[in-house]
């Protein structure tokens, strides 16, 4: 299989586009140049597909959400797996905390105390 990454998604990249971000957008998304994109619309202009190419960057310019800062940045958002053992471990800290409060709870020395507050 090729490096196709099914988890991309299609954003609008307002930090890096000429006029609202989609070409930049579209760019991103097949991993072509910029200025690749960017000229295939100004051809399409010219080569009489000018109201398709206009309306076409209309609609994507309103219907793609721009892309946040962090990721236009650089900042790399973890994926799922690592977010799965960051939950993973939080439970398990939870958990022991939990066994901890029982055990506890559940101990002579809370049954002590607890009887020598009631006096």
């Amino acid at each position: 299989m090729t490096g196709i990454n099914l988890n991309k998604k299609l954003w609008r990249i307002p930090q890096r586009g000429m006029v609202r971000g989609v070409c930049a957008g579209i760019a991103q998304y097949l991993d072509v140049p910029v200025k690749l994109v960017r000229i295939l619309a100004v051809l399409s202009i010219f080569f009489g597909l000018a109201l398709i190419t206009f309306v076409a960057y209309i609609i994507l310019s309103f219907m793609l959400d721009p892309m946040p800062d962090s990721l236009a940045f650089g900042e790399q958002q973890p994926d799922s797996g690592e977010l799965l053992d960051a939950v993973e471990r939080e439970l398990a800290t939870g958990e022991q905390r939990l066994r901890d409060m029982e055990r506890y709870v559940t101990s002579d020395t809370f049954t002590l105390r607890s009887r020598f507050r009631q006096l």
